[in-house]
């Protein structure tokens, strides 16, 4: 998977993955509107080519797996012109809009009541992560801050806790652009296998969508492989995965602290600002939304308009998932990296599995 492919504007004419920053803001930040209309612009029209293949084919495809689809057509097979690249970086803002108005289908009970489930699970699974990525890497004598990227990646939410933690203990840009092709490729592999495994176990929709917020690491990912299963799913899978997303301040400045004290990153000197800094604070528009919601501030015809507002930001977002693979890459980055991530991410997807199904048959609401 490509972390080259399109780089974010203010890195347009490098071509270091290191320069790439996943914060949705960036593109804003550092490209005028006019720069960014035409990737956008490229980004609605498969999307909705994407709705439009769902509803007059035969074949009965949703939609998100038809735009994923295009877009891999289109960054494979034909290429991404330069005039494009900064509009397409922004996939990742529309997505964290998305997954904001979400927050209008969750009353703040079922985000206390699942997301209390999901911090219990999202701990388990960051444990298990950070535990078996690190024992693997060793194993397979990969370079210690290429583990130390797995293992960040893999436990909290894929690209953009690698590039969190990057500015924190200074690993080689090789080792960053490894971990995220890794991490890429395995979110690749977990949006055509999760549902095929998510139907043949019967799994209801807010189980399958809690699993695959657990266990799919990359954010857009994981948000594209619950929806693929159902928009239920989808929005199940958006609540796991921003409780897990709540802790990467903490693992990143775990790291930083460690390889500071090793004398091979610079000492964080303000913790608390390191933690807000770090903080996806998205998070805090979905809670905000959600807390509005319960009170009574939407009408119910709001609230369905919210929703039909967070599909339209996700057509986008599922677009870009697909114009920014690289499937050259696949064998581009070393047998190694990528062994690793798979028996760990096979071992995580299991685990997490069989807690979803144990906690779904101990009393959790449907």
């Amino acid at each position: 998977m490509s972390t080259q492919t399109i780089p974010m504007p203010i890195a347009a004419e490098s071509s270091s993955p290191s320069a790439a920053s996943s914060d949705a803001a960036g593109p804003l930040k550092s490209a005028n509107l006019a720069t960014l209309l035409p990737g956008i612009a490229l980004l609605f029209a498969i999307g909705l080519l994407g709705k439009l293949l769902q509803h007059i084919l035969p074949v009965h495809i949703e939609y998100v797996l038809w735009a994923i689809i295009l877009g891999l057509a289109v960054s494979n097979f034909v290429g991404i012109a330069r005039i494009f690249r900064p509009g397409i970086a922004t996939y990742e803002l529309w997505l964290k809009l998305g997954i904001v108005l979400v927050g209008a289908r969750f009353l703040l009970k079922d985000v206390v009541h699942i997301g209390g489930l999901s911090l219990g699970l999202v701990a388990v699974e960051l444990i298990l992560s950070l535990s078996v990525m690190t024992i693997l890497g060793r194993i397979f004598k990969l370079p210690p801050k290429l583990t130390s990227l797995l293992a960040i990646g893999s436990s909290i939410c894929g690209v953009t806790a690698i590039m969190a933690a990057q500015g924190a203990i200074d690993p080689e840009e090789e080792d960053t652009s490894t971990a995220i092709a890794a991490i890429l490729t395995l979110g690749a592999i977990a949006l055509f296998t999760f549902p095929a495994i998510g139907h043949l176990l019967h799994l209801s929709q807010q189980a399958y969508g809690m699993w695959a917020g657990l266990a799919v690491d990359n954010t857009a990912e994981s948000v594209v492989t619950g929806s693929l299963y159902g928009q239920d799913a989808g929005r199940w899978a958006v609540l796991a995965k921003t409780a897990r997303s709540s802790f990467i301040g903490f693992v990143v400045l775990g790291y930083a602290v460690y390889w500071a004290s090793q004398g091979k990153a610079a000492v964080v000197e303000h913790k608390a600002l390191f933690l807000w800094q770090k903080f996806p604070k998205f998070i805090l528009g979905f809670l905000a939304i959600s807390v509005l919601a319960t009170a009574g501030f939407f009408t119910k015809g709001q609230i369905g308009s919210l929703s039909s507002l967070s599909q339209w930001a996700f057509l986008p977002a599922f677009a870009g998932v697909g114009l920014r693979t690289n499937l050259k890459d696949l064998v581009g980055q070393g047998w190694r990296p990528l062994a690793v991530g798979v028996l760990g991410e096979v071992f995580i997807a299991i685990i997490t599995l069989g807690l979803v199904f144990w906690s779904y048959n101990h009393g959790v609401s449907r």
